[in-house]
């Protein structure tokens, strides 16, 4: 069972703002979520809708559709300003 992965428009400005080698590890996390969307470290935000995996100083907030096999990836940004 394989998912789509759609990254939002503000994910992809700031992946633009993101130099080597973060971006490369942060867009290999973002499209490994086709085959895992739980992978191992995962967590369920609290107060609000959606995952977040950890990819060195940065974070990944995304949502997960079961239903229609899509992982839809909503956010990203350093872990000091991701949650704000």
């Amino acid at each position: 069972m394989k998912y789509t992965v759609v990254l939002q428009k503000r994910v992809i400005k700031a992946m633009e703002k993101i130099s080597e080698p973060d971006y490369s590890k942060l867009k290999a996390a973002m499209f490994s979520l086709t085959d895992n969307p739980r992978p191992h470290g995962y967590k369920k935000l609290k107060g609000r809708d959606g995952y977040r995996i950890r990819v060195g100083n940065y974070r990944i907030i995304y949502e997960i559709f079961d239903n229609i096999l899509l992982v839809d990836v909503i956010n990203l940004g350093h872990r000091k300003e991701i949650y704000e």
